[in-house]
């Protein structure tokens, strides 16, 4: 590892959205006078320590650079069938644009558009000199139940040392890329797949703020919480 690795963003944005009712990919949706996607790219233009950030797109999207027209940064239409297919052809992409094994790569949900550049700040001082790296997470507070298959309880899950993974997830891009290969398509985040090679990624606090829209209700959350600030 090299005192001089860089950060990089990397923003999965192939997806459809299903469970979000909206109609179309749930990135473009407007939320408060700007689409989602575009709430979360300035977000990350804000943060100083980050070299670029590189959105990763379906190969037939169409409507990219019309919700953000800000966006500056970079693109690449290679997304996947799944989000590690496509957060693992966002990192070949930035290996061909010179990021290198040692470089740090901070892979974020494009959904997550109530992101504050001071979380991820607080991510970056949490990792940057960690071994595996980590991810921004939030203690469980509500009691958890196990369901069966016709919505009756089947059992309560003790909740001492369960955290909610957010993102963004930061991880040394050559050990992501290997851990993904390894993995395989059904992780649902990187941390999943880091824990697959037998690390332990550090947990950051993150802020209950940091929701991801998946469900029609986010969308009104959302909406409230912007109004707020």
């Amino acid at each position: 590892m090299t005192s001089a690795a860089r950060c990089f963003a990397l923003v999965p944005c192939a997806g459809v959205g299903q469970r979000a009712g909206t109609g179309g990919p749930k990135q473009y949706t407007w939320l408060g006078g700007r689409s989602v996607v575009a709430r979360t790219l300035a977000a990350l233009a804000a943060v100083p320590r980050l070299a670029n950030t590189l959105v990763v797109l379906a190969p037939d999207d169409t409507q990219f650079e019309q919700a953000a027209p800000a966006y500056n940064g970079w693109v690449a239409r290679v997304g996947g069938s799944t989000r590690a297919a496509t957060v693992g052809q966002g990192l070949a992409v930035l290996r061909g644009r010179g990021a290198d094994d040692d470089d740090w790569v901070l892979v974020h949900d494009a959904a997550r558009c109530l992101l504050q550049p001071a979380w991820v700040e607080r991510l970056i001082d949490g990792c940057i000199d960690d071994e595996v790296g980590g991810l921004l997470a939030l203690p469980l507070a509500d009691t958890l139940k196990r369901a069966t298959a016709d919505g009756r309880v089947a059992a309560t899950v003790p909740r001492t040392g369960i955290w909610a993974a957010q993102t963004p997830q930061m991880f040394r891009l050559g050990l992501l890329q290997g851990a993904l290969l390894q993995a395989g398509s059904d992780v649902t985040d990187e941390a999943s797949a880091i824990e697959s090679l037998g690390h332990a990624p550090r947990l950051v606090a993150g802020d209950i703020e940091n929701i991801k829209l998946t469900w029609p209700g986010d969308f009104a959350l959302a909406t409230r919480l912007l109004e707020t600030r």
